[in-house]
């Protein structure tokens, strides 16, 4: 059994054939977050409503438990110096794990009143930390700890890297999501999972320009509509095209919105990024467990 669906020619080049899904880890609840450690050769993920970050090691190839509580953390990624960023649905914060160990809250409130539950989250060439804020760890106690929004929006926000200041992006979406800037970080890619709380709303990648000043965004447009369970956690690859989750796959776009091919994953997917050494290990986070595919391609370097 093919675990490919190619649609257009462009998908062929960014697959190998011979390459298998690997099954890596099971037994989790909602598995999400996954973010690559190039210098420790590990990759740790969020298992949500567990509280616990997972770690998969590549050398020894084992599985196991990093950290339990951790304040329902859901996306990650990596700033420039290597450290986890990350979002925290009950800790209603952005943190950082700083070299010495320590979690240190970067973001927890916007004017005043406390953020939602950070979801995702990416790191610009000027260091500057862009991520969303929808409500699902505050909706019930089964990602968090259910309690009333006090923002009373879901946003995307922009911290400062000089002052740490926050600032309000994008106020369009009804459920912002996963997000991720074009190679020339002039588009900021963002995912609505509005339908969660809106019978009938598609799931959608909107793509907003980035300024000129780099700081905010215009008018966003509709990138991609998914006609499979929702478009959740993405990444873009060197080439621009977007890996992004679906309900039954990891979906692939090319950079001019066609949908070029699928690679088919047993469980609804929830997030994936790339890793491994050449950083052409995709690594696919899917309902209960931990997936992973060899491809024919990689991040763009920054």
């Amino acid at each position: 059994m093919s675990h490919y669906e190619i649609l257009d020619p462009r998908f062929s080049a960014l697959i190998n054939g011979s390459a298998k899904l690997e099954l890596l880890w099971t037994g989790g609840r909602w598995t999400e977050g996954p973010v690559y450690v190039p210098a420790a050769r590990h990759l740790v993920w969020s298992d949500i409503p567990n509280d616990r970050l997972m770690r998969y090691d590549e050398v020894s190839e084992v599985a196991n438990l990093f950290q339990t509580p951790c304040g329902h953390h859901n996306g990650h990624t990596l700033d420039f110096e290597g450290r986890i960023i990350a979002c925290e649905h009950s800790g209603r914060r952005v943190s950082r794990l700083d070299h010495d160990g320590e979690w240190r809250t970067l973001a927890d409130r916007f004017e005043g009143k406390r953020l939602n539950s950070p979801n995702d989250v990416v790191v610009k060439s000027d260091g500057s930390i862009w991520f969303s804020d929808p409500t699902y760890g505050i909706d019930s106690d089964y990602e968090g700890y259910a309690a009333a929004s006090e923002v009373g929006a879901s946003n995307v926000y922009r911290i400062d890297p000089a002052a740490g200041a926050l600032s309000l992006v994008a106020s369009d979406l009804v459920k912002p999501n996963g997000l991720a800037f074009s190679n020339d970080e002039q588009t900021l890619y963002v995912s609505d999972t509005g339908a969660t709380h809106v019978p009938g709303l598609a799931g959608t990648i909107r793509a907003y320009p980035v300024t000129e000043d780099g700081r905010s965004l215009g008018e966003g447009s509709l990138f991609a509509t998914c006609d499979c369970g929702l478009f959740d956690g993405f990444r873009v690859d060197r080439h621009g095209n977007i890996f992004t989750s679906s309900g039954d796959s990891v979906r692939v776009y090319a950079p001019d919105g066609v949908l070029i091919g699928r690679i088919l994953v047993p469980e609804g997917v929830s997030n994936l990024t790339f890793g491994g050494p050449r950083r052409n290990r995709l690594y696919i986070t899917a309902t209960t467990s931990l997936y992973a595919i060899y491809v024919n391609s990689r991040p763009a370097a920054r």
